[in-house]
């Protein structure tokens, strides 16, 4: 008979730790941040947000995938399949307003805003020996510009555009992500890569050291021409990459991080919270972070916020 309690008992026990672990399981939040790849700069900043959730966030999991950027995070979330993601705004805009020339077929209508972060340069490097030093001089030669209908390729069409280029003016066109440009560029397969990327990205840098670069200048009045106020003239400060020895004209466009209506409004403000309360963490991550600041995240947003959100900043002071 004793043995019979000892055994009920055990099973008694185990019956109650499979329920706590369930019950745990249950309670437990995942969040899954939409980045980019791996050499671009959404990448590392995207890791350290997942680490600042996880330790900063009660029973949350967060992970960091790699992506082909805006776009696909934009799709992604409004499938489900994310709950936070980096983006460009025009980008944002454009699949807010459901553009199809953008890639769009309807408006991305479950996407919500959490803040403004900080800026992509629109960086065009080509191989110092390719004779190229100016926008013009991009007819006939071999360019990358982004993976297809990725942030970076939308930013390619709309400056080759207002340059009064086409992909047709080019001897080829590759469809890459940032990394594989830049061995392409090495192996001396292609003339010239377009990245929209913070400032010092690593698939640059990387290129720098490998052979010498030249960085095309976008003059002002050619970003003028793209029509669109997320394009702004900027410079890329000179030593930024080995090689660039002078500050380098450009456009710069502002990136966002946003998530979709179904993440509850709980979390939201917590992942806003936790983010602009561990700001070094995200600076440490890369020196283009510096530029996210609690101040100006809500400066052009294009997308309404989402309610967590918006209730971070109400209580902060900067919304009324």
């Amino acid at each position: 008979m004793m043995r019979f309690w000892q055994r009920l008992g055990g099973t008694l026990a185990l019956g109650a730790a499979f329920v706590a672990a369930t019950a745990h399981a249950q309670s437990q939040q995942f969040i899954n941040v939409l980045t980019g790849g791996q050499s671009g700069v959404y990448y590392p900043v995207g890791v350290a947000l997942s680490q600042i959730y996880a330790k900063d966030i009660p029973n949350v999991r967060a992970t960091a995938q790699v992506t082909r950027a805006s776009a696909e995070n934009l799709n992604l979330l409004q499938a489900g399949r994310g709950e936070v993601a980096f983006t460009l705004a025009d980008t944002l805009s454009d699949a807010w307003k459901g553009n199809e020339e953008a890639g769009f077929k309807q408006k991305l209508d479950k996407l919500r805003g959490i803040a403004g972060l900080y800026n992509n340069y629109i960086q065009i490097v080509a191989n110092a020996d390719s004779g190229i030093r100016t926008l013009a001089d991009l007819k006939g030669k071999r360019v990358s510009v982004g993976a297809a209908r990725s942030g970076t390729e939308l930013n390619a069409r709309e400056i080759f555009k207002a340059a009064g280029l086409s992909y047709a003016d080019l001897a080829k066109v590759e469809y890459l992500p940032f990394g594989e440009s830049v061995e392409l560029m090495k192996n001396r397969q292609l003339d010239a890569t377009l990245q929209s990327a913070g400032l010092g990205v690593a698939s640059i840098r990387d290129l720098a050291t490998a052979i010498k670069i030249v960085v095309i200048p976008i003059p002002p009045e050619i970003v003028a021409k793209v029509g669109d106020p997320a394009y702004q003239p900027a410079v890329i400060p000179a030593n930024t990459y080995t090689g660039q020895t002078t500050d380098v004209p450009t456009a710069a466009i502002p990136n966002f991080l946003v998530t979709h209506s179904g993440v509850p409004e709980e979390t939201v403000y917590r992942m806003t919270k936790a983010m602009f309360d561990n700001l070094d963490t995200l600076y440490a991550a890369h020196n283009a972070a510096r530029g996210i600041k609690r101040e100006t995240a809500l400066k052009g947003m294009p997308v309404p916020l989402h309610p967590g959100a918006e209730r971070y900043y109400r209580e902060v002071g900067l919304l009324k």
